[in-house]
């Protein structure tokens, strides 16, 4: 199994980044690179509890398809998203937030598994965790450029 973590200091409130962050439209921007859009389940808007969204994107040269369910949520301190239908054999992305001194820390816990026995964990070792790490690096970039524009405007 791989893990990918990392931290991003926003300086906006936790709830607005909480919220960004479960935002299916948000999420599209920031994978603009991979073609990713939802095609199924929640395709727009705040994502919920309990709640699918399937994904289809390129990664790699093929277009990939990847179902997620919201199976767990605390407002506006965590969520977990985790793969129900997909390439991996497992995925996990935990979303930790946590408000300090006006800025909001927005911790990523990725947990993965690859399939393929050897093979999986190669191409894992060659590519994957450095294309999903600049992926999640994008995306929170993304995340940060939107709601730090979003408390300026106000």
């Amino acid at each position: 199994m791989t893990t990918i973590t990392l931290k991003t200091k926003i300086k906006a409130s936790q709830k607005i980044v909480f919220d960004a962050s479960r935002n299916i439209d948000v999420h599209q921007q920031s994978a603009s690179s991979s073609k990713e859009k939802a095609i199924a389940g929640v395709t727009t808007g705040l994502i919920h509890l309990n709640e699918t969204v399937t994904w289809r994107g390129k990664h790699f040269g093929f277009y990939l398809t990847h179902k997620s369910r919201i199976t767990a949520m605390n407002f506006y301190t965590y969520f977990v998203d985790e793969m129900e239908q997909g390439k991996f054999k497992s995925f996990k992305h935990e979303h930790f937030f946590e408000e300090k001194d006006g800025f909001t820390i927005m911790k990523d816990k990725l947990q993965y598994e690859t399939p393929f026995g050897i093979l999986g964990e190669l191409f894992d070792i060659l590519f994957l965790e450095k294309h999903l790490t600049r992926f999640l690096l994008e995306r929170n970039k993304i995340l940060k450029e939107t709601t730090e524009n979003k408390i300026k405007g106000m």
